[in-house]
């Protein structure tokens, strides 16, 4: 369990020294190579609600007193999207990715994150969808007031680096939301793998398919 903060500052100074290898690599002689491609944060974080830079405070439905009483914390941040809960129980993904060594562009890049998930879920026997005009993954997607999401992505890029990523929703409990307008809809819902199977997950284990699944869509290699 880590604080969100804490995170989002490893994040930033990852972010900022992969962008500055960027700029030393574009300066230097040709035949000096770099092999810093980024980096995979994998995170639980205690409960918290986040405000992208395009979202409204407004869906934030309860007051700074209230968030008080249930331990939750609120920031407003600078990745893209509307407003998101993170909390135990839910994998919290930050791929720090150089998309240029990957060679694929940002939407490329979601539509990959997307995958890794619905590949995740596949393993449960749930089928994963996703939602025209929207990000993530959704179940149900196709049928009116059914649509639910099971994986939230909002992220930030600059000079072709991403930070920021995705929620994955397993064991995480599902009432936050009820204080949030979540990606900013009002008409579609949230799920997880634990409501969707009715049961707790081996958190660990599906972390390990998550990480793999990763590792399959963008055609990476992990080194600890």
């Amino acid at each position: 369990m880590k604080d969100y903060k804490d995170t989002w500052d490893l994040q930033e100074s990852i972010f900022r020294k992969l962008i500055d290898n960027k700029v030393n690599r574009d300066q230097s002689s040709p035949g000096e190579e770099n092999s810093d491609n980024g980096t995979l944060i994998f995170v639980e974080h205690p409960h918290v609600y986040t405000l992208g830079k395009s979202g409204s405070e407004n869906n934030l439905l309860i007051d700074y007193l209230q968030l008080q009483a249930k331990d939750a914390k609120f920031y407003k941040i600078d990745r893209g999207g509307d407003i998101t809960y993170h909390g135990p129980g839910q994998i919290v993904g930050y791929p720090i990715f150089d998309l240029e060594r990957l060679k694929i562009g940002l939407r490329e890049y979601i539509y990959r994150i997307e995958e890794a998930i619905i590949l995740t879920i596949s393993n449960f026997g749930i089928t994963g969808l996703r939602l025209e005009g929207a990000t993530g993954v959704w179940l149900d997607s196709e049928i009116k007031g059914k649509a639910r999401k099971i994986c939230a992505i909002g992220v930030k890029s600059s000079r072709f680096v991403t930070m920021h990523g995705f929620a994955f929703n397993v064991n995480t409990d599902l009432n936050f939301f009820n204080y949030i307008n979540p990606c900013g809809f009002t008409d579609k819902g949230v799920t997880s793998l634990e409501n969707e199977l009715g049961r707790k997950q081996d958190f660990e284990e599906i972390k390990l398919l998550v990480k793999q699944n990763l590792q399959k869509t963008f055609d990476l290699k992990w080194i600890n």
